[in-house]
């Protein structure tokens, strides 16, 4: 009898979800109306084109000049100096705002006092829940 009523159960739960999944009276999506508005729609883009795949302005308006993006990360080396605190992730040490990554790891630890040099890498992808991570390429104590 329970195994009746569990299938009866799944099967019922089966025709709700089924019923909502239709959008209209044939199956077929529903026409926006007026206040829904249309829906939006991006042209494909060549891949061996020079556009950017930026919607060309209406008749009449001139383009918004856009600045340059960065694809790169920036490649400025910088000199930061403090203490380091460790962060919420085992490894994981901070100096300032930044996630301290390679370097001489005997040097840089929670606690330790130092003036490391480095890149800012912010797209790069780490394990750390926290700081903006910073390539070390040298450190030495203060």
């Amino acid at each position: 009898m329970r195994t009746i009523r569990i299938v009866a159960s799944a099967m019922l739960a089966c025709l709700v979800l089924s019923a909502c999944a239709q959008d209209g009276p044939t199956g077929t999506s529903p026409t926006p109306t007026a206040s829904e508005g249309t829906p939006v729609t991006t042209p494909p883009v060549d891949p061996g084109s020079t556009d950017s795949g930026n919607p060309s302005p209406p008749p009449g308006k001139s383009p918004v000049p856009r600045p340059p993006g960065r694809t790169t990360p920036p490649s400025d080396t910088i000199t930061i100096s403090g203490t380091i605190i460790a962060g919420v992730e085992a490894g994981c040490v901070l100096l300032d705002r930044y996630l301290l990554l390679g370097g001489p790891r005997e040097l840089l630890r929670a606690g330790a006092t130092v003036t490391v040099t480095g890149r800012v890498q912010p797209g790069l992808m780490t394990t750390c829940q926290q700081g903006t991570p910073f390539v070390v390429e040298s450190a030495k104590a203060a």
